[in-house]
Protein backbone atom coordinates (compact mmCIF):
# COMPACT_ATOMS: atom_id res chain seq x y z
CA UNK A 1 0.00 0.00 0.00
CA UNK A 2 1.82 3.46 -0.98
CA UNK A 3 2.46 5.81 1.64
CA UNK A 4 1.89 9.39 0.81
CA UNK A 5 4.98 11.57 0.58
CA UNK A 6 3.13 14.14 2.82
CA UNK A 7 2.89 11.59 5.57
CA UNK A 8 5.86 10.02 5.67
CA UNK A 9 7.33 14.32 6.34
CA UNK A 10 4.69 14.87 8.84
CA UNK A 11 5.76 11.69 10.51
CA UNK A 12 9.26 12.82 11.15
CA UNK A 13 8.46 16.07 12.02
CA UNK A 14 6.52 14.93 14.76
CA UNK A 15 9.19 12.24 15.67
CA UNK A 16 11.35 15.68 16.12
CA UNK A 17 13.96 14.54 13.49
CA UNK A 18 12.95 17.61 11.54
CA UNK A 19 11.99 20.90 12.65
CA UNK A 20 8.61 22.90 11.35
CA UNK A 21 9.36 24.65 8.32
CA UNK A 22 6.64 26.23 5.94
CA UNK A 23 8.84 25.76 3.10
CA UNK A 24 9.29 22.12 3.33
CA UNK A 25 5.79 21.73 4.09
CA UNK A 26 5.18 23.69 0.36
CA UNK A 27 7.00 21.72 -1.26
CA UNK A 28 5.74 18.38 0.19
CA UNK A 29 2.57 19.22 -0.88
CA UNK A 30 3.75 20.15 -4.53
CA UNK A 31 5.23 16.49 -4.25
CA UNK A 32 2.18 14.77 -2.85
CA UNK A 33 0.38 16.09 -5.63
CA UNK A 34 2.85 14.92 -8.44
CA UNK A 35 3.04 11.38 -6.41
CA UNK A 36 -1.02 11.14 -6.57
CA UNK A 37 -1.16 12.00 -10.35
CA UNK A 38 1.65 9.82 -11.47
CA UNK A 39 -0.16 6.46 -8.77
CA UNK A 40 -3.26 7.67 -10.47
CA UNK A 41 -2.54 7.31 -14.27
CA UNK A 42 -3.40 3.83 -15.97
CA UNK A 43 -0.20 1.81 -16.63
CA UNK A 44 1.41 1.92 -20.05
CA UNK A 45 -1.06 -0.40 -22.41
CA UNK A 46 -4.06 -0.45 -20.19
CA UNK A 47 -7.03 -0.27 -22.84
CA UNK A 48 -8.57 2.75 -21.26
CA UNK A 49 -6.23 4.52 -23.25
CA UNK A 50 -6.93 3.00 -26.81
CA UNK A 51 -10.45 3.23 -25.42
CA UNK A 52 -9.97 7.09 -25.28
CA UNK A 53 -8.32 7.47 -27.61
CA UNK A 54 -5.57 9.70 -26.26
CA UNK A 55 -3.01 9.03 -23.53
CA UNK A 56 -3.85 10.34 -20.11
CA UNK A 57 -1.63 13.98 -19.65
CA UNK A 58 1.75 13.28 -17.87
CA UNK A 59 1.73 14.72 -14.27
CA UNK A 60 3.81 18.08 -14.30
CA UNK A 61 7.09 17.86 -12.74
CA UNK A 62 8.84 20.10 -10.49
CA UNK A 63 11.56 22.22 -10.22
CA UNK A 64 12.91 22.59 -5.85
CA UNK A 65 15.55 25.09 -5.57
CA UNK A 66 17.14 26.56 -2.75
CA UNK A 67 19.90 27.12 -0.50
CA UNK A 68 22.45 24.18 0.58
CA UNK A 69 21.07 22.27 3.27
CA UNK A 70 17.74 22.79 3.36
CA UNK A 71 16.71 19.65 2.91
CA UNK A 72 16.28 19.28 -1.00
CA UNK A 73 17.65 15.79 -1.40
CA UNK A 74 16.02 14.35 1.36
CA UNK A 75 12.77 15.41 0.33
CA UNK A 76 14.15 14.02 -2.85
CA UNK A 77 14.31 11.05 -1.04
CA UNK A 78 11.12 10.59 0.94
CA UNK A 79 9.43 11.16 -2.75
CA UNK A 80 11.52 8.62 -5.18
CA UNK A 81 10.54 6.37 -1.78
CA UNK A 82 7.06 6.96 -1.45
CA UNK A 83 6.13 7.23 -5.57
CA UNK A 84 4.88 3.26 -6.21
CA UNK A 85 5.11 2.92 -9.88
CA UNK A 86 7.39 0.64 -11.71
CA UNK A 87 9.14 2.65 -14.38
CA UNK A 88 11.25 5.22 -12.57
CA UNK A 89 14.76 6.47 -12.09
CA UNK A 90 16.99 8.64 -10.14
CA UNK A 91 20.07 10.14 -11.03
CA UNK A 92 22.77 13.17 -9.70
CA UNK A 93 22.67 14.86 -12.33
CA UNK A 94 26.26 15.24 -13.06
CA UNK A 95 25.95 11.26 -13.60
CA UNK A 96 23.01 11.76 -15.84
CA UNK A 97 24.89 13.81 -18.47
CA UNK A 98 27.84 11.42 -18.51
CA UNK A 99 25.18 8.85 -19.35
CA UNK A 100 23.81 10.88 -22.27
CA UNK A 101 27.50 11.45 -23.61
CA UNK A 102 28.36 8.17 -23.64
CA UNK A 103 24.70 7.46 -25.60
CA UNK A 104 25.54 10.45 -27.72
CA UNK A 105 28.43 8.97 -28.42
CA UNK A 106 26.90 5.37 -29.33
CA UNK A 107 24.61 6.87 -31.84
CA UNK A 108 26.74 8.71 -33.43
CA UNK A 109 29.01 5.70 -34.34
CA UNK A 110 25.36 4.32 -35.88
CA UNK A 111 26.01 7.42 -38.65
CA UNK A 112 21.97 7.28 -38.77
CA UNK A 113 21.24 10.83 -38.41
CA UNK A 114 19.96 13.16 -35.22
CA UNK A 115 21.16 10.83 -32.15
CA UNK A 116 18.73 12.91 -29.59
CA UNK A 117 15.06 11.41 -30.77
CA UNK A 118 16.34 7.62 -30.30
CA UNK A 119 18.07 8.45 -26.99
CA UNK A 120 14.50 10.15 -25.72
CA UNK A 121 13.12 7.30 -26.77
CA UNK A 122 15.13 4.43 -24.96
CA UNK A 123 14.92 7.24 -21.61
CA UNK A 124 10.90 7.74 -21.86
CA UNK A 125 10.99 3.68 -22.36
CA UNK A 126 13.12 3.04 -18.95
CA UNK A 127 11.26 5.82 -16.95
CA UNK A 128 8.36 7.76 -16.85
CA UNK A 129 9.71 9.48 -13.75
CA UNK A 130 12.78 11.24 -14.04
CA UNK A 131 14.27 12.48 -10.55
CA UNK A 132 17.62 14.76 -10.30
CA UNK A 133 20.03 15.92 -7.66
CA UNK A 134 21.70 19.00 -7.69
CA UNK A 135 21.00 20.19 -11.42
CA UNK A 136 23.61 22.61 -12.69
CA UNK A 137 24.90 23.62 -15.85
CA UNK A 138 29.21 24.11 -16.07
CA UNK A 139 29.52 23.32 -19.76
CA UNK A 140 28.60 24.39 -23.08
CA UNK A 141 28.71 20.81 -24.17
CA UNK A 142 25.58 20.18 -21.81
CA UNK A 143 23.84 23.64 -22.21
CA UNK A 144 23.70 22.62 -25.99
CA UNK A 145 21.83 19.55 -25.64
CA UNK A 146 19.86 20.72 -22.46
CA UNK A 147 16.39 22.27 -24.68
CA UNK A 148 16.52 19.56 -27.21
CA UNK A 149 16.70 16.56 -25.06
CA UNK A 150 14.11 17.61 -22.26
CA UNK A 151 11.63 19.34 -24.38
CA UNK A 152 11.43 15.51 -26.48
CA UNK A 153 11.34 14.11 -22.69
CA UNK A 154 8.65 15.71 -21.96
CA UNK A 155 6.67 15.89 -24.82
CA UNK A 156 6.95 11.70 -24.40
CA UNK A 157 5.40 12.28 -21.33
CA UNK A 158 8.47 11.68 -18.67
CA UNK A 159 7.34 13.54 -15.22
CA UNK A 160 10.88 15.27 -13.92
CA UNK A 161 11.32 16.44 -10.51
CA UNK A 162 15.03 18.01 -10.03
CA UNK A 163 16.52 20.05 -7.34
CA UNK A 164 18.83 22.93 -8.04
CA UNK A 165 20.73 25.30 -5.80
CA UNK A 166 20.16 28.09 -8.37
CA UNK A 167 16.62 29.37 -9.55
CA UNK A 168 16.21 28.48 -13.18
CA UNK A 169 17.02 32.14 -14.64
CA UNK A 170 20.49 31.44 -12.32
CA UNK A 171 21.52 28.51 -14.42
CA UNK A 172 24.47 28.83 -16.45
CA UNK A 173 24.88 32.42 -15.60
CA UNK A 174 27.55 34.11 -17.38
CA UNK A 175 28.29 30.98 -19.71
CA UNK A 176 29.83 30.64 -22.71
CA UNK A 177 27.31 31.31 -25.41
CA UNK A 178 24.57 31.39 -22.68
CA UNK A 179 21.82 32.55 -25.15
CA UNK A 180 21.47 28.92 -26.67
CA UNK A 181 20.70 27.48 -23.59
CA UNK A 182 18.00 30.36 -22.29
CA UNK A 183 15.42 27.94 -24.48
CA UNK A 184 15.74 25.31 -21.76
CA UNK A 185 15.15 28.05 -19.00
CA UNK A 186 11.89 28.52 -20.57
CA UNK A 187 11.21 25.14 -21.15
CA UNK A 188 11.90 24.30 -17.33
CA UNK A 189 9.89 27.35 -16.24
CA UNK A 190 6.47 26.62 -18.93
CA UNK A 191 6.70 22.89 -18.28
CA UNK A 192 7.98 22.66 -14.27
CA UNK A 193 6.46 23.88 -11.15
CA UNK A 194 8.93 25.94 -9.48
CA UNK A 195 9.14 25.70 -5.35
CA UNK A 196 11.73 27.60 -3.74
CA UNK A 197 12.99 26.16 -0.36
CA UNK A 198 14.89 28.63 1.30
CA UNK A 199 13.78 27.81 5.08
CA UNK A 200 15.66 28.54 8.48
CA UNK A 201 17.34 25.46 9.33
CA UNK A 202 20.14 24.12 7.06
CA UNK A 203 20.11 20.95 8.27
CA UNK A 204 23.32 20.06 6.14
CA UNK A 205 25.69 22.50 8.26
CA UNK A 206 23.33 21.56 11.54
CA UNK A 207 24.14 18.20 11.12
CA UNK A 208 27.88 19.22 10.97
CA UNK A 209 27.45 20.69 14.44
CA UNK A 210 30.55 21.11 16.14
CA UNK A 211 32.59 18.84 14.91
CA UNK A 212 36.43 19.63 13.69
CA UNK A 213 37.26 19.96 10.18
CA UNK A 214 40.90 18.81 10.68
CA UNK A 215 42.09 16.53 13.19
CA UNK A 216 45.45 15.66 13.81
CA UNK A 217 47.26 13.43 14.02
CA UNK A 218 46.67 10.60 11.74
CA UNK A 219 45.04 7.47 13.43
CA UNK A 220 42.15 5.42 14.81
CA UNK A 221 40.95 8.80 16.75
CA UNK A 222 40.91 10.98 13.55
CA UNK A 223 39.17 8.38 11.29
CA UNK A 224 36.53 7.63 14.12
CA UNK A 225 35.63 11.45 14.67
CA UNK A 226 35.74 11.62 10.45
CA UNK A 227 33.79 8.64 10.40
CA UNK A 228 30.81 9.86 12.67
CA UNK A 229 30.53 12.79 10.99
CA UNK A 230 30.12 10.83 7.57
CA UNK A 231 27.09 8.89 9.08
CA UNK A 232 25.86 12.36 10.90
CA UNK A 233 25.96 13.76 7.39
CA UNK A 234 24.45 11.28 5.22
CA UNK A 235 21.95 9.81 7.34
CA UNK A 236 23.25 6.24 6.93
CA UNK A 237 22.86 4.29 9.47
CA UNK A 238 26.75 3.21 11.59
CA UNK A 239 25.90 0.13 12.13
CA UNK A 240 25.49 -1.07 8.62
CA UNK A 241 28.59 0.67 8.02
CA UNK A 242 29.91 -2.43 5.99
CA UNK A 243 27.47 -1.63 2.83
CA UNK A 244 27.82 2.13 2.13
CA UNK A 245 27.69 2.66 -1.33
CA UNK A 246 31.00 2.92 -3.35
CA UNK A 247 31.10 4.76 -6.58
CA UNK A 248 33.18 4.51 -10.36
CA UNK A 249 33.49 8.20 -10.76
CA UNK A 250 34.20 8.76 -14.39
CA UNK A 251 36.46 12.03 -14.96
CA UNK A 252 36.48 11.68 -19.02
CA UNK A 253 38.54 10.95 -21.21
CA UNK A 254 38.37 6.87 -20.38
CA UNK A 255 39.50 8.00 -16.95
CA UNK A 256 37.81 6.41 -14.06
CA UNK A 257 38.02 7.45 -10.43
CA UNK A 258 36.95 4.51 -7.88
CA UNK A 259 35.34 6.44 -4.60
CA UNK A 260 35.12 4.18 -1.36
CA UNK A 261 32.58 5.79 -0.18
CA UNK A 262 29.76 8.23 -1.86
CA UNK A 263 26.72 9.26 -0.48
CA UNK A 264 24.15 12.40 -1.02
CA UNK A 265 27.14 14.28 -2.22
CA UNK A 266 29.77 13.19 0.71
CA UNK A 267 32.80 11.49 -0.44
CA UNK A 268 35.17 10.07 1.25
CA UNK A 269 39.08 9.67 -0.14
CA UNK A 270 42.40 8.75 1.54
CA UNK A 271 45.38 10.97 0.47
CA UNK A 272 47.36 8.67 -1.45
CA UNK A 273 44.20 7.92 -4.01
CA UNK A 274 44.24 11.59 -5.01
CA UNK A 275 47.28 12.92 -4.40
CA UNK A 276 49.68 10.21 -4.62
CA UNK A 277 48.51 8.84 -8.13
CA UNK A 278 49.02 10.90 -11.33
CA UNK A 279 46.17 13.64 -11.16
CA UNK A 280 45.39 16.80 -12.32
CA UNK A 281 43.13 19.89 -12.16
CA UNK A 282 40.56 18.59 -14.84
CA UNK A 283 40.41 15.68 -11.83
CA UNK A 284 40.12 17.69 -8.83
CA UNK A 285 37.34 20.00 -10.79
CA UNK A 286 35.28 17.00 -11.38
CA UNK A 287 35.43 16.57 -8.25
CA UNK A 288 34.45 19.39 -6.63
CA UNK A 289 31.44 19.82 -9.09
CA UNK A 290 30.02 16.39 -8.15
CA UNK A 291 30.53 16.75 -3.89
CA UNK A 292 29.66 18.92 -1.78
CA UNK A 293 32.23 17.48 1.22
CA UNK A 294 34.75 15.55 0.45
CA UNK A 295 36.42 14.03 3.65
CA UNK A 296 40.14 12.93 3.30
CA UNK A 297 41.81 10.35 5.14
CA UNK A 298 45.89 10.45 5.65
CA UNK A 299 47.21 13.99 4.47
CA UNK A 300 51.01 13.39 5.77
CA UNK A 301 53.76 16.27 6.36
CA UNK A 302 54.55 17.73 3.10
CA UNK A 303 57.85 19.31 1.36
CA UNK A 304 60.83 18.57 -0.89
CA UNK A 305 60.60 14.79 -0.12
CA UNK A 306 57.23 14.41 -2.05
CA UNK A 307 57.00 17.64 -3.86
CA UNK A 308 54.78 15.96 -6.51
CA UNK A 309 51.96 14.80 -3.70
CA UNK A 310 52.62 18.52 -2.48
CA UNK A 311 51.77 20.39 -5.31
CA UNK A 312 48.73 17.72 -6.30
CA UNK A 313 47.40 18.77 -3.10
CA UNK A 314 47.62 22.58 -3.64
CA UNK A 315 45.62 22.41 -6.80
CA UNK A 316 43.16 19.94 -4.97
CA UNK A 317 42.70 22.70 -2.67
CA UNK A 318 42.34 25.45 -5.20
CA UNK A 319 39.67 23.18 -6.94
CA UNK A 320 37.79 22.74 -3.71
CA UNK A 321 38.00 26.62 -3.15
CA UNK A 322 36.87 27.49 -6.02
CA UNK A 323 33.57 25.40 -5.76
CA UNK A 324 33.39 25.97 -1.94
CA UNK A 325 33.39 22.45 -0.75
CA UNK A 326 33.65 21.71 2.46
CA UNK A 327 36.79 19.92 3.53
CA UNK A 328 36.92 17.87 6.52
CA UNK A 329 40.81 16.15 6.76
CA UNK A 330 42.94 14.06 9.04
CA UNK A 331 46.53 14.92 9.03
CA UNK A 332 49.73 14.80 10.66
CA UNK A 333 50.06 18.21 11.50
CA UNK A 334 48.00 21.21 10.92
CA UNK A 335 47.53 23.52 8.01
CA UNK A 336 50.33 25.81 9.03
CA UNK A 337 53.24 22.98 9.78
CA UNK A 338 51.70 20.78 7.02
CA UNK A 339 54.48 21.68 4.75
CA UNK A 340 57.12 23.25 7.59
CA UNK A 341 60.55 23.99 5.89
CA UNK A 342 62.00 23.79 2.37
CA UNK A 343 61.74 24.76 -1.29
CA UNK A 344 57.86 25.64 -2.37
CA UNK A 345 56.95 26.46 1.60
CA UNK A 346 56.70 29.93 0.00
CA UNK A 347 54.10 28.58 -2.17
CA UNK A 348 52.05 26.63 -0.25
CA UNK A 349 51.18 29.24 2.10
CA UNK A 350 48.03 30.00 -0.09
CA UNK A 351 47.16 26.89 0.53
CA UNK A 352 47.53 27.02 4.31
CA UNK A 353 45.36 30.40 4.16
CA UNK A 354 42.49 28.83 2.14
CA UNK A 355 42.67 25.90 4.72
CA UNK A 356 42.26 27.79 7.44
CA UNK A 357 39.19 30.15 6.27
CA UNK A 358 37.56 26.69 4.86
CA UNK A 359 37.37 25.41 8.66
CA UNK A 360 35.78 28.84 9.33
CA UNK A 361 31.69 29.37 9.98
CA UNK A 362 31.37 31.55 7.01
CA UNK A 363 33.14 29.08 4.61
CA UNK A 364 31.05 26.17 5.99
CA UNK A 365 27.45 28.35 5.77
CA UNK A 366 28.09 29.09 1.69
CA UNK A 367 26.80 26.98 -0.81
CA UNK A 368 28.27 24.81 -3.06
CA UNK A 369 29.25 25.76 -6.71
CA UNK A 370 31.29 28.01 -8.21
CA UNK A 371 32.24 31.54 -6.71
Amino acid sequence: MSTSVLDRHAALVQAGELRPDADQVRAVSALAKVQAELEGAPARGITIWRFLGRKPEPARGLYIWGGVGRGKSMLMDLFFDSVQIQRKRRAHFHEFMIDIHARLKAERVKEKGDPIPPIVAALAAEARLLCFDEMVVNNMADAAIMSRLFSGLIAAGVTVVTTSNRHPDDLYKDGLNRQLFLPFIDLVKENLDIIALDGPTDYRRDRLGSAKTWLTPNGPDATAGLSETFFKMTDYPPEDRAHVPTLEMDLGGGRMLHVPKALKGVAVFSFKRLCAEARGAADYLAIARRFHTVIMVGIPVLGPHNRNEAARFVTLIDAFYEYRVKFLASADAEPDHLYPQGDGRFEFDRTVSRLMEMQSEDYLAEGHGPR
